[in-house]
């Protein structure tokens, strides 16, 4: 008990915290918000809660998992940009081989949470962690490396559907599509914040691609999200809870438009945090239709 108490373990322990970042827990509700949705239209609104709890888990896992091997991928860069040089790695208070360690034990302890899943699910997993450990290498080749991190954060949607149904219909597929062009437009909003060092160091990015293109880019996605959103409850026959809560989420997309319309970072910042409440709005209005609409199962 006197080891767990010393001030090394303690300081450990906190060096972990801030490597895995839970102490922003943006990252983790990003995540969430398509999980949550994928797990109550495949429960149509009843989904089994012990899955539930398991992806939630998974989530906070997967999210440390993949700031992990980004700050390890991104190690000799991350001490010469602004916002970043305070990051373990990038001071030497973690080193690369604790951060890959770290890295494969929080792997390991999502993947045991899958194994309680099917075989479907765990056939999924694999290509979950691809993605993850793939998309913080993917800036030093494609000024896309959005598009990847909007794979990986919405591959728990198929992964919901087969753990509730056993299958991956088309919706699922719809609505993975749906959240990697959300993905896509928030993570322009954030490279928006670090794109005068990340042109200076050589780190891609779409925010860099759009150019001056790039607020008309992200209301273009987020029109495209928003009207995708609607074109699912059209599918389902959802009614007015799930569209007040479209309706709630398009007011956030514009008010992020706003702020970032000079380009400030730390405004641009400010709307990338605000997304966390667009996908809250639109699974609070899942939630109310399917409460208010006991008998819609589609």
């Amino acid at each position: 008990m006197a080891g767990l108490k010393s001030p090394m373990f303690i300081d450990r322990l906190t060096q972990y915290f801030y490597l895995t970042r839970l102490h922003k827990p943006i990252g983790i509700y990003l995540l969430l918000w398509p999980t949550a949705w994928a797990l109550w239209l495949a429960g149509a609104g009843r989904p089994d809660m012990g899955i539930v709890l398991i992806f939630v888990l998974g989530v906070v896992l997967m999210r440390s998992a993949g700031c992990v091997i980004n700050d390890y991928a991104d190690r000799h860069f991350d001490g010469r940009v602004e916002r970043t040089r305070e990051r373990p790695l990038a001071t030497g208070k973690v080193s690369p081989k604790e951060a890959l360690w770290l890295f494969a034990v929080l792997c390991l302890a999502a993947f045991a949470l899958v194994l309680l899943l099917n075989a479907l699910t765990i056939g999924l997993s694999f290509a979950a962690l691809l993605l993850a450990t793939a998309y913080p290498f993917m800036k030093r080749y494609t000024h896309f490396p959005q598009v990847f991190l909007g794979a990986a954060f919405s591959w728990a949607i198929p992964m919901a559907f087969a753990a509730q149904t056993g299958a991956v219909p088309l919706l699922a597929w719809w609505l993975f599509g749906t959240a990697l062009l959300w993905t896509v437009a928030y993570d322009t909003q954030y490279a928006m914040v670090d794109r005068a060092d990340d042109m200076k160091i050589g780190i891609k990015s779409t925010a860099i691609w759009f150019g001056v293109a790039d607020r008309w880019a992200i209301g273009a996605l987020q029109a495209a999200v928003l009207l995708s959103l609607w074109g699912i409850g059209w599918r389902l026959g959802f009614g007015l809870s799930y569209h007040l809560g479209l309706l709630v989420a398009a007011g956030l997309a514009l008010y992020q438009y706003y702020l970032i319309k000079d380009r400030e970072p730390a405004r641009c910042f400010q709307a990338f945090l605000n997304n966390h409440w667009l996908g809250l709005a639109v699974f609070v209005g899942l939630l109310l239709e399917y409460g208010l609409s006991p008998g819609n199962t589609s």
